[in-house]
């Protein structure tokens, strides 16, 4: 007779304990963590390296006699979608697949757990066919349905570019040839605001013509529309952007808004790059929602926060926030201006360029052509009595040391470098040419950062920060006074308790926020 906790096991978890893979104990535990974070048991398991996904799927093919089948032999573009539909497919989690050997009532189902009967028992009654089912590895399933719903968005716009009448319907008010050039370039705007990404590519090569997006810092397919498309497309983004039709042999960069009935108006930037096939044009979204995110929002840790609270609510002080592109230092940077944005304040930022507008921060794009340099800019300001600094980039030896005198002189100044760790941001100061007595005296806060992909029950979706702190306390400055490397300075900084990268990422697995792959694939231990 079966036990009251015994009762409490669901599906797979009883498969589980009854093959002496897990006890009972942690079995129920780990369904219930399961539950919590909207995961299946499986992907609870594996993402959490509690068990493999070969043991999984070696103990449930064993236990209900099934076969275990490699998703690689599926063919992505043959999958039966008349028999199960793409949201059902996406919903149950389950992949439908149809040999060349079988007869025509019956129907192949992948699965990572056939222990959901009634879900079988629903699919044999819509699709009126016999059912045989196949173990699948779960990691193997998340990642062929995944890419299976991203062929499947490509495969719908694909057919957009194909039925001009459609383009004409959609931009009504245009006239002319160049309406289903329009509707097509809003449409593929619109499509990529849906889907947050944070960019769009049009690259054209030798033979063919594609589209990508950006999300969630990945890039992935949109459509790879006829090549003989590319000139027009890239005429009509220039138009958009106020740049120069005429003009391919230059790079050029420019601006473009559009209205969006939930967000309002949504400002994009735009560069264009002459390659040997043509001109590729990136454009980035510029999230309307930056300036209003606090750093409560950004992923740091109490102790974290606390510090860069302290740091930036000093008079004076420079402040560095550290990664690659794409991580996130910009957000990072606003936030502080954001908590710092009062009357009270004079606020002036130099960026490279400017990518959101922020009322009460006097911003400015430098132009170097023009002779707008970051250091001609910074000098500029300091004429005028500003209270706070935002310096997009510390790139030479000139920025460098206007900041550090602006911070050693009652300035508050927070800038971004490119470095890898926390630790070395002071030695990249110093190589510029920096006096270590200077960065020990200046520098009050260094903070290193990326961007890490969150955990959802179908796969990532959205990201979060992940931070490194560095506080400057009195024995961190001595060591940096007398010209410490970036080894000697993240050993001091662990024994004072900083967390590295790495190890906040293992703390965010532990917490099931992500997984160890994606720590292991933004840090190095």
């Amino acid at each position: 007779m079966e036990t009251f906790e015994e009762k409490q096991l669901q599906g797979i978890a009883r498969v589980l304990v009854r093959e002496n893979v897990l006890q009972q104990a942690d079995a129920l535990h780990y369904q219930t963590l399961a539950a919590t974070h909207k995961l299946s048991l499986p992907q609870y398991l594996v993402n959490h390296h509690i068990l493999s996904a070969t043991v999984i799927a070696q103990t449930t093919a064993l236990h209900f006699g099934l076969p275990i089948i490699d998703l690689q032999d599926v063919d992505i573009n043959a999958i039966p979608t008349s028999r199960l539909t793409e949201k059902q497919i996406d919903q149950l989690l389950l992949v439908p697949f149809m040999p060349l050997y079988i007869q025509h009532n019956e129907l192949f189902i992948a699965t990572d757990d056939p222990c959901n009967q009634s879900v079988l028992k629903e699919i044999s009654f819509y699709t009126g066919f016999y059912i045989h089912l196949r173990v699948v590895k779960t990691d193997a399933l998340y990642a062929f349905i995944t890419r299976f719903r991203h062929q499947k968005e490509s495969v719908v716009l694909t057919h957009y570019f194909q039925n001009t009448e459609k383009w004409a319907q959609l931009e009504q008010n245009d006239v002319g040839d160049d309406a289903p050039i329009i509707a097509l370039v809003n449409q593929i705007i619109l499509e990529c605001l849906k889907k947050k990404a944070s960019d769009i590519h049009f690259e054209p090569y030798e033979n063919s013509y594609r589209i990508r997006y950006r999300q969630d810092g990945l890039l992935r397919l949109l459509a790879t529309p006829p090549t003989e498309l590319s000139l027009r497309i890239a005429a009509r983004l220039k138009i958009m952007s106020n740049l120069d039709i005429s003009e391919k042999r230059v790079p050029q960069d420019g601006r473009l808004h559009v209205s969006h009935p939930e967000t309002k108006t949504i400002h994009f930037r735009i560069s264009t790059c002459p390659t040997i096939n043509g001109e590729k044009i990136v454009i980035r979204i510029l999230d309307p929602q930056v300036t209003q995110i606090s750093i409560d929002r950004l992923g740091l840790s109490d102790p974290q926060k606390q510090a860069f609270l302290t740091a930036i609510h000093k008079p004076q002080g420079l402040i560095l926030v550290t990664g690659p592109t794409g991580s996130g230092k910009t957000v990072t940077l606003y936030s502080a201006l954001s908590e710092l944005n009062t009357l009270d304040k004079n606020i002036s930022s130099v960026e490279d360029p400017v990518e959101i507008r922020v009322p009460g921060i006097n911003q400015v794009s430098i132009n170097p052509k023009a002779g707008l340099t970051f250091s001609h800019t910074l000098r500029s300001f300091l004429r005028q009595d500003p209270d706070i600094i935002m310096v997009g980039e510390i790139r030479d030896r000139e920025t460098a040391e206007i900041a550090i005198n602006a911070a050693q002189t009652g300035h508050l100044v927070l800038s971004t470098l490119h470095t890898n760790s926390a630790a070395q941001a002071p030695v990249r100061l110093m190589n510029m040419g920096i006096a270590p007595y200077q960065v020990a005296s200046a520098v009050s806060l260094i903070m290193a950062q990326r961007l890490v992909r969150r955990v959802s029950a179908d796969g990532y979706q959205g990201r979060l920060g992940l931070f490194e702190v560095l506080p400057i306390s009195p024995h961190i400055a001595e060591l940096l006074g007398a010209g410490g490397n970036a080894h000697e300075l993240l050993k001091m900084a662990r024994s004072e308790g900083m967390f590295t990268l790495h190890q906040m990422g293992l703390e965010y697995v532990k917490s099931g926020i992500t997984t160890r792959e994606e720590i292991h694939r933004v840090t190095v231990e």
